[in-house]
């Protein structure tokens, strides 16, 4: 998932907290005069990477790969439930296109919709009140306070911007695309590559970074055409700034 953050957020009186969690870069920012406290994200994405690591075969998710959809929801723990659910939510409603199992019917992965979860959980540890903040996973980001402004990166420059957009008050967007990692994105059917029409798509969501998160991968896997009617149908609060 790739939305430029940094470069647009980190303006004079902006402190910003930045470490490695999930695989990828995690970033807390603040401005006004407002203190990047950190502690919060980091226990929370240090504790569900533990939970729903793929690569780990001690992780609750790991463990729970085998089972079947119903037993994974009643074993799982209580934090994480919602998370596989979405997921499982998101392989009926794309007939599969987006899929938790795409590796086998003993697997699971939730690459695709967990860095936008962890981030959910962590938005939801601050206090409403207070100076503006923002959280950042991978590109996964929610404004948990004040307006935030942000843009999407053209994939054939990096140096340049296709557009820009601002978050706000619980606002949640993530980018999926091809042009950062290679072939990562795979369809949930055939565990092939993405075969699509577009270079990214980025998804603006009023309030949840791990629908947001789930809905760039479904979008970019289906193309322009089909994915916009697939918003309209399923998610209308969203909306997506596709790049072709």
């Amino acid at each position: 998932m790739f939305v430029v953050t940094a470069a647009l957020c980190a303006f004079a009186g902006t402190d910003v907290r930045e470490w490695i969690a999930m695989g990828t870069v995690a970033r807390v920012s603040a401005k006004d005069g407002g203190v990047a406290d950190c502690t919060a994200a980091r226990e929370t994405f240090a504790r569900l990477e533990k939970l729903l690591s793929a690569h780990d075969k001690r992780s609750e998710l790991s463990r729970l790969a085998p089972l079947a959809d119903d037993a994974v929801l009643a074993r799982c723990a209580p934090e994480t439930r919602a998370c596989y659910a979405a997921a499982f939510r998101f392989r009926d409603e794309t007939d599969g296109l987006f899929n938790p199992r795409w590796r086998g019917t003993n697997t699971l992965d939730l690459g695709a919709i967990a860095k936008g979860f962890a981030v959910d959980a962590a938005a939801a540890r601050h206090p409403a009140a207070g100076k503006p903040l923002l959280i950042d996973l991978g590109g996964n980001l929610k404004a948990v306070r004040g307006v935030w402004k942000t843009g999407v990166r053209d994939p054939r420059n990096p140096g340049a911007w296709v557009a820009a957009f601002a978050l706000s008050n619980g606002m949640a967007c993530a980018t999926s695309g091809a042009y950062a990692r290679g072939e990562h994105i795979r369809d949930g059917r055939t565990g092939a590559a993405a075969r699509t029409d577009v270079a990214s798509v980025t998804v603006i969501h009023p309030s949840s970074a791990m629908l947001a998160d789930a809905l760039s991968t479904t979008l970019f896997l289906l193309g322009e055409e089909k994915g916009e009617a697939f918003l309209r149908a399923r998610h209308p609060e969203a909306r997506a700034i596709w790049v072709k």
